[in-house]
């Protein structure tokens, strides 16, 4: 389905982002493994990869620094001629109540998660423009959807990858390239592991299929956005969060 593409994910070292790597390599593509601290679990995606026979290497970046991005992405085009597929995956999070919230912990979190996949598609502009060809897919998520108590910075940057999934649509679609976003809600990771059980039975309520999403779940959506099965699609919003955005 994705043989012969190159893929950029990036924070694909663990989590969500892990299983989209292996998952697009599974359908054929060169899986470019972005991480920013976790060096031995990005090899570990690496070697997993390899493992099944595909194709992966690692590369460190803080997607919040912009300058370190479009090193990345230059070095990376040099090598591989073309990106074809970019998923913004790199996230963060600091939660609180915006009374306890800090200033820090609000810039962190918008530099990452918003200003971040601004950087790597500002970087990837002209080549995708040259191209005349490519995916990209932004990792949302349903508190930008619907919001959530404690999450003001949360929810805030995911809102913002959403205006700037549409907008990014509409400046691209003429050259051919597609830009989508995935809103994932609960998902199993060691994210919401680390949630109390009252926290994970309170949120299960919230949830029509009454269960958890899985890593895999995220991934196979992403893998569509950026398959030939998906020409037709840009600009949209795939919540895959058992129904709590209806």
């Amino acid at each position: 389905m994705l043989e012969g593409k190159v893929a950029l994910v990036t924070g694909a070292s663990r989590g969500i982002g892990r299983e989209i790597a292996l998952t697009l390599a599974g359908y054929g593509a060169t899986v470019i493994v972005n991480y920013n601290g976790s060096r031995e679990k990005a090899q570990e995606v690496v070697a997993e990869i390899e493992a099944r026979g595909g194709k992966a290497e690692a590369v460190q970046c803080s997607v919040a620094d912009f300058a370190a991005c479009g090193d990345m992405i230059t070095e990376m085009l040099g090598k591989y001629g073309r990106i074809d597929i970019l998923v913004n995956n790199a996230g963060i999070t600091k939660d609180n109540l915006v009374m306890k919230m800090t200033e820090e912990d609000f810039d962190a979190v918008i530099a990452t998660n918003l200003k971040g996949t601004f950087n790597t598609i500002k970087h990837m502009y002209r080549a995708f423009l040259k191209q005349r060809s490519g995916r990209i897919i932004n990792m949302t998520s349903v508190s930008g959807v619907l919001g959530n108590a404690g999450q003001a910075n949360y929810a805030a940057s995911k809102a913002g990858v959403i205006g700037l999934t549409k907008t990014m649509a509409r400046e691209l679609a003429s050259r051919n390239i597609t830009v989508n976003a995935v809103a994932p809600g609960f998902i199993d990771t060691d994210m919401t592991q680390a949630m109390t059980d009252t926290a994970k039975e309170a949120t299960l309520a919230q949830i029509p299929l009454k269960r958890m999403g899985q890593p895999r779940d995220i991934a196979e959506a992403v893998a569509f956005l950026a398959s030939d099965k998906a020409s037709y699609i840009t600009g949209q919003i795939i919540s895959v969060d058992g129904g709590m955005a209806i």
